[in-house]
């Protein structure tokens, strides 16, 4: 199953890559921190194993994202939506340093992180789809991805309305802290258009009143929607904007400086040291959205400039190859593979339906405190007052 790798929690890989050949990989540069003592090394290891499981987890993320595009633009797919293309280092790099205790929520670019907390291709593109076997069961969309089970608590639909949430769910895992153990810790990702919100400071200095294992991750693309940092923010040093808060900025087109500096950021919030903020150097291929051409605000030499000379994916295909673990042969066979699973996870989600009229009312109103005990009212009205629903006949 394409889903199956991304379920692995990160202590059976770092258990696995034990027994395995490694290579050290230089990361000098990949980070500046503010009021640390100590940072993330500037060399790591790393197996044949976990690269190749990291380039897999990525280019699915590529293609199913690319997927998106073409579907949209067919019309298959309506509404808002917004692609993660450029962007997969962050959320694979992040996925392997934390486990699945940990509570992660993110803004509503998130369907890379709902494929890899519990998620499939089928389920994703489903939900996108709007049909009964998406993500969230056709009532989420694009934007409004969640699974409890997996601790991801969704993409978020209002700008910077799930970092606070991401508070909450901290002090949830203060409370909830094992004696004797290394709390699980929160993360709530948000972009750089976000990170002036006013509620994001008041939650940030929350966290750090009660020293919450939070860690505010500001995903930095360049651009808030269609306006460059440089014009949107009087602050362009993202990881200082915490203040009194430690600060970590990583190269986040580099999987393997996001891996080691996540590591960093879950063992020191993890240890009761309060919240840190963490800023991603990044870049999105896509426009801000399906409707955001994405060359009105910066043009196109910029966009293949990144491809090829920072494009998160050839970096780890350099790395595999100079530690001669895969050959380029080998590579683009995988290539090829994962496109034709993508590809039969797409016909897959296609193969659904929409939900019926009976899924109208499910999931909004409790019976008591039981979860998943639900019940519904008599009478709904619709818009259209002839096709309301009566649950009495």
């Amino acid at each position: 199953m394409l889903s199956s790798r991304f379920l692995r929690p990160a202590a059976a890989r770092a258990n696995a890559a034990r027994f395995m050949s490694s290579h050290t990989f230089d990361l000098s540069g990949c980070f500046e921190t503010h009021n640390f003592d100590s940072a993330p090394a500037e060399s790591v290891e790393a197996t044949k194993e976990e690269l190749v499981d990291m380039f897999e987890t990525m280019y699915t993320m590529r293609r199913m994202e690319i997927t998106c595009d073409n579907e949209y633009k067919a019309r298959a797919i309506r509404g808002f939506c917004h692609l993660y293309d450029g962007q997969e280092a962050v959320a694979t790099g992040i996925n392997n340093a934390l486990t699945v205790e940990d509570s992660w929520i993110t803004s509503y670019r998130c369907h890379c992180v709902a494929l890899i907390r519990g998620g499939s291709v089928a389920s994703v593109i489903g939900e996108l789809f709007g049909n009964i076997d998406g993500y969230s069961k056709a009532k989420g969309g694009s934007m409004h991805m969640y699974n409890k089970e997996h601790n991801f608590y969704g993409g978020a639909g209002i700008v910077g309305a799930q970092v606070p949430v991401g508070a909450g769910l901290a002090f949830a895992n203060k409370y909830n802290q094992k004696p004797g153990e290394p709390m699980n810790v929160a993360i709530a990702c948000y972009g750089d258009g976000a990170a002036n919100q006013g509620q994001i400071w008041e939650a940030a200095n929350m966290s750090n009143l009660w020293n919450l294992p939070m860690i505010f991750c500001i995903e930095n693309n360049h651009y808030g929607m269609g306006t460059s940092i440089e014009r949107h923010s009087s602050i362009n040093d993202y990881y200082m904007m915490g203040n009194a808060i430690p600060g970590l900025r990583i190269d986040g087109m580099n999987v393997l400086a996001v891996r080691e500096g996540m590591r960093f950021a879950k063992e020191y919030c993890g240890a009761g040291n309060g919240p840190m903020y963490i800023e991603m150097m990044t870049y999105r291929y896509h426009g801000h959205s399906m409707s955001d051409p994405g060359t009105t605000y910066r043009n196109r030499e910029e966009i293949d400039f990144t491809r090829s000379t920072r494009d998160p994916l050839e970096f780890v295909k350099r790395c595999l190859m100079d530690a001669e673990f895969m050959t380029k042969e080998e590579l683009t066979a995988t290539e090829k593979r994962i496109r034709k699973e993508v590809q039969q996870e797409v016909l897959k989600a296609k193969s659904s339906s929409t939900p019926g009229l009976e899924e109208l009312t499910k999931h909004i109103y409790a019976a008591d405190l039981t979860p998943g005990n639900q019940t519904h009212p008599d009478f709904v009205r619709m818009p259209d007052f002839a096709n309301s629903k009566s649950f009495n006949n």
